[in-house]
């Protein structure tokens, strides 16, 4: 059961709170507040990302997540499946997302209201009971200029734009009687790698979490069936609601009545053997001295199928002890933040058969002794963020789209692209 949640600024105070029981004190928020400090103060590269997503107190488990840099949580005071608790507040990100367009504090405090009417509607005593955007958007209308002004004005109690739903089929996350022009679906396979890889280029760990987003705009009921060229690379799929799992258990297809709009069709994720070649590879090379170390970075692609590869940034944390930092590159530009002693380097594209993009430079330390023997004996971690339209590393790739319950052919298009999600480098 879910008692209370709190949505959380970028600097941890309370934008929207709402309990489903007893009211919670915010006190719960301070003693969160004051975890996630020392959370991040305990080493370097520690970002809030990394803080623990449970978090015990004297007498609450403070579950939490950290989306688009706000933190929701949510303290629960009895036996309660996690995991539910995440999903929920995910999906709560999900529907805000679904109806503003982006979610920050300024929209969240612009749309109070139609978010409050939205947590009402999604939980009933504790747990879980509307959540799909179709279903919803039929109780809680999204907000358009007028309701905008009703709601500035006060004006909400006399005149009011909430109706019932009364449009929606047997099926929770379609309405009845959708009608197009023409009639076409998209999918958008995206792929996340998260890896660590060592000076010498080879992976440590890596593996690829992947979603296929779709936007239906089909009309009437269809049911459709989702064919791919190779299903059984893929491991630990999640699913939308309308996805009969019995039908993948058995054949690894995708049958399903859709939603209309967008939704997350599956999620799932891929163990890529140590030996899979990375789209792109990183040569650090770090030589630290008593008074300051030199370092020089290059850039080499891979395995991108002849693509270029997008995006491309570089992000070096230095030790705390550093103080002046020289460099020049041939590619792109970089820039030193003397506060938090990062080094950032904004490659951008990289286009196969082209110049290597290198990074060569020098630090200096303070003139602590202490400081720069701990500098000499700490590692360095470079974060790799990177984007590659149109590939898929997994190699999963949509065979087929059969249509049945309906007379018309729709049009299905389909695209790919992998990026970086937690990609370190070790120098």
């Amino acid at each position: 059961m879910i008692e209370s949640l709190f949505v959380l600024s970028p600097t941890g105070k309370v934008i929207i709170e709402k309990h489903w029981h007893d009211l919670i004190p915010r006190t719960v928020v301070d003693f969160f507040n004051d975890q996630v400090t020392k959370a991040m103060a305990a080493g370097d590269d520690i970002t809030r990302q990394d803080v623990m997503p449970i978090i015990p107190s004297a007498k609450y488990q403070l579950i939490n997540i950290y989306r688009d840099g706000l933190t929701y949580l949510s303290p629960v005071s009895s036996e309660v499946d996690p995991m539910m608790v995440f999903e929920f507040m995910h999906r709560i990100a999900d529907i805000m997302q679904e109806y503003f367009g982006q979610v920050s504090e300024t929209v969240i405090k612009e749309n109070f209201v139609t978010v409050y009417q939205l947590l009402e509607e999604m939980m009933d005593d504790g747990f879980p009971l509307t959540t799909e955007p179709n279903a919803l958007k039929e109780i809680v209308p999204p907000p358009t200029v007028l309701s905008k002004v009703i709601n500035t004005m006060g004006a909400t109690n006399s005149v009011s734009t909430r109706k019932m739903p009364h449009g929606m089929s047997n099926l929770p996350w379609r309405k009845a009687g959708v009608k197009y022009a023409s009639n076409e679906i998209f999918f958008d396979i995206v792929e996340e790698i998260d890896a660590i890889v060592d000076s010498t280029g080879k992976a440590v760990s890596c593996e690829a979490h992947g979603t296929i987003q779709a936007n239906s705009r089909l009309s009437g009921m269809p049911d459709l069936t989702l064919n791919f060229v190779n299903p059984r690379l893929v491991d630990d799929c999640s699913f939308h609601p309308s996805v009969r799992f019995n039908k993948w258990e058995t054949d690894k297809v995708l049958s399903f009545v859709p939603p209309d709009g967008h939704f997350r069709l599956m999620s799932y994720r891929v163990n890529l053997p140590s030996q899979q070649n990375l789209p792109i590879q990183v040569k650090p090379s770090i030589s630290i001295g008593a008074t300051g170390g030199k370092f020089d970075l290059s850039v080499n692609l891979r395995n991108t199928d002849g693509k270029t590869v997008e995006d491309v940034v570089l992000i070096l944390p230095l030790h705390k002890s550093t103080t002046t930092l020289t460099a020049s590159c041939n590619v792109g530009q970089y820039m030193f933040d003397p506060v938090a002693k990062v080094l950032r380097w904004e490659v951008g594209k990289v286009v196969p058969r082209e110049r290597a993009p290198v990074l060569s430079g020098s630090f200096g330390f303070s003139a602590s002794s202490n400081e720069a023997a701990a500098a000499a004996s700490a590692g360095y971690n470079i974060s790799v963020e990177f984007m590659i339209n149109s590939h898929s590393l997994s190699g999963l790739k949509v065979d087929a789209l059969k249509l049945f319950n309906e007379g018309y052919k729709p049009y299905k298009g389909v695209r790919t692209m992998t990026k970086a999600g937690r990609y370190q480098v070790r120098a």
